[in-house]
């Protein structure tokens, strides 16, 4: 067991070696990277945007029916509604509904070109095909992931100020001075170096999954699986180290 891991992790560095090689024609890498960008980004921001408005409403109720006390002021819901969705639940939940979304598109993308032998045509025409395959994806979801979970804050914020209102545990401008007590722009630091960690792991881990399968449709599924299970798994290990580490 320990040693198939050992190879799985030896495999997946050399793999990367060969993914991060100059582009052969510039303007191929950056046609492919504009490509990617607007597929990644627009085909998850609506996903992205519904369940922060979801996670923002959700933490702001259950917040609220926590806070009984009068001598609790009345601005700590905006406070640790911002906190909660800012620090942990948007950079960590979202990359985690990324990893389902993008992660395994990448994978059944690149899987079903090994199963239909289209890496190899690539390779025997002497083009580097974990570069150009690879490279393209794991820069655009280097740039689209912080994109999304800034968004996704902002949504989530906004979805707390919608329920505020509706349901009135607070007055609004109670919650948005919440919002704006205390900020800390290392806050965003921290969310943007996790986020661009993630967005790593999961454009590196589903494309490795995907070029080293062998056989048909059966380990396409396996491969998919698998994917989802490492990069879900080494996110949520990496995000406990990042937190120790910066906090």
């Amino acid at each position: 067991m320990i040693r198939t891991v050992l190879e799985i992790i030896g495999e997946y560095f050399l793999f990367l070696k060969k993914v991060f090689t100059k582009p052969t024609k510039a303007s191929i890498f950056f046609r492919k990277l504009v490509d990617e960008m607007d597929s990644m980004g627009v085909g998850s921001l609506l996903i992205v945007c519904i369940v922060a408005i979801c996670m923002g409403s959700v933490i702001t109720i259950q917040t609220a029916l926590q806070i009984e006390s009068s001598w609790i002021p009345k601005w700590t819901l905006g406070f640790t509604v911002r906190t909660s969705v800012v620090m942990e639940l948007c950079p960590t939940i979202i990359s985690l509904l990324l990893v389902g979304n993008l992660g395994s598109r990448i994978t059944s993308e690149i899987g079903s070109m090994r199963v239909t032998e289209q890496i190899d045509a690539l390779e025997v025409m002497g083009i580097n095909s974990a570069s150009y395959l690879v490279l393209p994806k794991i820069v655009a979801s280097l740039i689209v992931n912080p994109i999304l979970i800034i968004i996704s804050i902002f949504f989530a914020l906004m979805g707390g100020y919608v329920t505020v209102l509706l349901t009135g545990v607070t007055s609004s401008y109670d919650y948005i001075d919440g919002l704006t007590s205390f900020f800390r722009m290392y806050d965003i630091y921290y969310v943007l170096v996790k986020t661009v960690v993630f967005a790593f792991i999961i454009s590196s881990v589903s494309s490795f999954y995907g070029y080293r399968i062998e056989g048909g449709a059966l380990e396409l599924g396996k491969a998919n699986v698998n994917s989802i299970v490492v990069a879900s798994f080494l996110i949520l290990m990496l995000n406990l180290v990042i937190t120790q580490i910066m906090l």
